[in-house]
């Protein structure tokens, strides 16, 4: 008994030596170092007690006092989990400090399915367990994904947690905590904001086109749902800046930077290093596995790609792919879309665009991986939804939001009319909700009349909406006559309609449609199971299930064969193109190696359909590949074997060209000098991270048809051209910024980037470490390429991170 007592005392001693002596001052300290006292108080107390207790049966008391003295030692640890790529958990329970490091989407899913975040009860209320700290990343993007997004978390804190809610067990008055740069905060902090409220006054609602009597009641509207008051971030969470020195971040836990990405937090001795920088070419994880799917390129069809919700760790949120005419839509892109598009075999170039509901992130994180094309997506919503969408991107991303225009076509539709869009025809309709939000209606032609699909996200319950009903137009809520409107459009019959019916304040419920006349009704946007009442109203959708409402009779991979061949050749005649066009159709399983490094190009390939990835060993570089890809164009051109493997990431489907065919086909139509011209410039290109990663052939042309080269000598300066983007074909420089060394740049490498993105003189100067060869790219010929402009925004925001003083 004496021992075990010994051996309590020296685990404790210094803590209670530091309580006891400073007692007198804890009056005028937070509350949290009076819990934390009282607690060591109860530890001891109940020690002494379950130890007497314990000696009374010989037989238990080792074990009785092994596992206390293990309880005692779990509380006063510091402990670090890796979670998944560039996420991490670090708990320190004694100083109630539970930290989310790294901020990815989907991060929450990733925090349940490692059994972080988990169901509790406490005075009959049942809430969740969970981080009440996030660590932001440093910078914005890493290897092309968002590296912060933390709405969902600081949503499940509030709320899930009950951190906020009034008299909740687990409302101690302690707010979720933000940890990061400067910048950083800035950011979540305004995209948090954009996120609760979406455009914040009249005025903004009126310049996204609304009238002013409109605008009155969008007003009115939000600020019910905003119980009164739009509220600023820091309303309901505490932020910290990393600078130079440590920070604490409560109860004596305290965090230090100690490079890029690179953190070191300490509590009372004990220490863990963080580091969220993801390693090269390594991507932020999916926590779901989706298997393995096809689909049919249909004359109008919907294919199911989520039925969950941002808490639904097994599911996709809510989102659709619609085809009209062999053409690939989304509605909207939720965390994780790549994913769903892998599954699927669909490459982002693939995609002709994006109909976009509204900006919370369940349905708007994923928008930047569609950046990541060769080609502007085009985006299709209402100007009130894209105005509040633009808004949120560009505080996310700190840019400005005409650089929305950059990344996407934009075409905005006319709220509650028919818009025509290459022959499909879209309604979108205003739904009640706490940002700005359009349900959309979908209509075709066919044999036998129109066929119309509905995608209702986010959607608002009948109660709900009643309980908003006023009639004093001085009051927050909505007029009965809009609340009927509503209702009305909801209840349009239609062939198919996917539905929200998560329930609660904010989202709607099947219930509200059990006498709806629509031919089919999909149940989606929720983390359960259907109820057996639901499962009389409506039908479930797993992922990948196709519902055509229009069979197509036209072989559409034929013609997207065909259109791609064409941008490749576009003097060739059409009977030329033939010789090509009878050449098999392969296709290749998701994961298959079909051409390995060194062997030889006796085989010329075109994806059609699905995603590759290149790996070069030597230069560690991997670079994917979309549909419109030709592998080995020049070197079977020149007859040299291949210098990298290639993998399909999806199921593939390609024209196999044999080379002997190939070569023909070029001598016919007198292609090969044109192609030997720009062949060194090609393979550069095809070698290196910005411009091998999905840009075509055609694009790659004109880019190197357009470029200047430039010889500099050793220890000459190389000042940027405004406008131009400089690249290192051969030879080695160092970059400089504000007369600070950077980084090296290696062939392949290139500077100047923030002129040709923000239009200014480029800050950088560089200094050649040797005779170097450099090739100049004018801004005009990049400006159209959105995966060329993400990657330099990406490579700006980490050498600017740099030398943040001086910005």
């Amino acid at each position: 008994m004496k021992n075990s007592d010994d051996k309590y005392k020296k685990l404790f001693a210094s803590e209670y030596e530091i309580l006891e002596k400073n007692r007198a001052a804890l009056d005028g300290e937070p509350l949290e170092y009076k819990t934390l006292f009282e607690n060591y108080k109860k530890l001891h107390k109940n020690y002494r007690s379950l130890l007497k207790s314990a000696s009374r049966m010989t037989k238990m008391s080792d074990i009785s006092q092994e596992k206390l003295n293990k309880e005692f030692k779990r509380l006063l640890r510091i402990e670090k989990i890796k979670v998944s790529a560039g996420l991490y958990w670090v708990s320190i329970p004694e100083a109630n400090v539970y930290i989310q490091c790294g901020c990815p989407a989907d991060s929450v899913k990733h925090l349940i399915k490692k059994g972080l975040i988990v169901k509790r009860e406490s005075q009959g209320v049942s809430f969740e367990s969970g981080p009440n700290v996030i660590l932001l990343s440093d910078v914005s993007i890493q290897n092309g994904h968002l590296a912060n997004l933390a709405e969902f978390p600081v949503l499940q804190m509030l709320y899930r947690q009950g951190m906020i809610l009034p008299g909740h067990p687990n409302n101690l008055g302690i707010r979720p905590l933000l940890i990061g740069s400067e910048d950083q905060i800035m950011a979540q902090s305004g995209y948090i904001f954009r996120g609760n409220y979406g455009l914040i006054n009249r005025e903004e609602i009126m310049a996204a086109g609304i009238s002013s009597e409109m605008a009155d009641e969008l007003m009115r509207l939000k600020m019910k749902f905003a119980f009164g008051q739009i509220k600023t971030t820091d309303a309901f969470i505490e932020t910290r800046i990393l600078k130079e020195k440590p920070v604490e971040i409560r109860n004596e836990v305290f965090i230090e930077r100690t490079g890029l990405n690179n953190f070191l937090i300490t509590w009372r001795g004990k220490t863990v290093t963080i580091n969220l920088n993801l390693e090269e070419n390594e991507e932020y994880e999916c926590p779901y596995q989706l298997g393995i799917h096809t689909y049919q390129k249909n004359y109008f069809s919907v294919i199911h790609t989520g039925e969950g919700d941002g808490w639904d760790v097994n599911r996709p949120c809510m989102s659709s792919i619609l085809i009209h005419q062999g053409r690939i839509f989304l509605i909207d892109a939720g965390p994780n879309i790549m994913a769903s598009l892998i599954s699927l075999g669909i490459s982002i170039d693939e995609i002709e665009g994006i109909f976009h509901t509204h900006g919370h992130d369940d349905h708007f994180s994923g928008l930047t991986t569609l950046i990541r094309s060769g080609h502007r997506l085009k985006y299709f919503a209402t100007q009130l939804v894209r105005t509040s969408v633009m808004k949120k991107m560009a505080i996310l991303m700190s840019i400005e939001e005409s650089h929305f225009e950059d990344f996407f076509d934009i075409i905005d539709l006319e709220p509650d009319q028919w818009n025509n869009v290459g022959g499909l025809e879209i309604r979108p309709v205003l739904s009640p909700h706490p940002i700005e939000t359009n349900i959309f209606f979908f209509r075709a032609m066919g044999n036998l009349g129109h066929k119309i699909y509905g995608h209702f996200a986010d959607t608002i319950s009948f109660d709900a909406l009643d309980g908003m009903v006023t009639e004093n137009p001085s009051k927050n809520g909505l007029s009965p006559s809009f609340a009927q409107s509503v209702k009305e459009r909801y209840l349009l019959p239609v062939d198919l309609k996917k539905l929200d019916v998560a329930g609660g304040l904010i989202h709607g419920k099947a219930v509200d449609f059990k006498d709806d006349r629509s031919q089919k009704i999909v149940l989606s946007h929720m983390e359960r199971e259907l109820t057996d009442e639901e499962k009389i109203i409506g039908s479930s959708a797993y992922f990948g299930m196709q519902s055509i409402l229009i069979e197509g009779r036209k072989d559409y991979f034929m013609q997207y064969l065909n259109d791609y061949l064409k941008s490749y050749f576009p003097s060739v005649p059409s009977h030329s193109m033939e010789m090509l066009v009878n050449c098999p159709m392969v296709a290749i399983d998701a994961g298959d190696i079909f051409i390995h490094n060194g062997t030889p190009s006796d085989q010329v390939y075109l994806i059609v359909e699905g995603l590759a990835e290149y790996f070069d060993p030597l230069k560690k570089l991997k670079n994917k590949l979309a549909a419109g890809s030709f592998i080995g164009m020049m070197a079977g051109l020149a007859g040299e074997p291949y210098s990298g493997t290639y993998r399909a990431v999806s199921c593939l489907k390609t024209l196999q060209i044999p080379a002997a065919i190939y070569l023909e086909f070029v001598r016919q139509n007198q292609l090969y000098e044109d192609l030997k011209q720009i062949y060194e410039k090609i393979k550069f290109f095809q070698g290196t991270s910005l411009l091998g990663e999905i840009v075509s052939f055609p694009l790659q042309n004109i880019v190197a048809r357009s470029m200047r080269q430039k010889q500099v000598e050793k220890d000459a300066e190389i000042i940027p051209e405004n406008g131009c983007l400089m690249m290192v074909a051969k030879g080695s420089a160092h970059l400089f910024l504000k007369d600070i060394k950077i980084i090296r740049l290696n062939n392949g490498d290139y500077f100047g980037e923030d002129s040709v993105l923000f239009g200014h003189n480029s800050r950088y100067t560089a200094q050649a470490i040797e005779t170097t060869l450099l090739y100049i790219i004018e801004q005009q010929y990049l400006k159209d390429i959105p995966i060329v402009r993400w990657k330099m925004l990406e490579a700006y925001n980490k050498r600017i991170y740099k030398i943040p003083s001086i910005f």
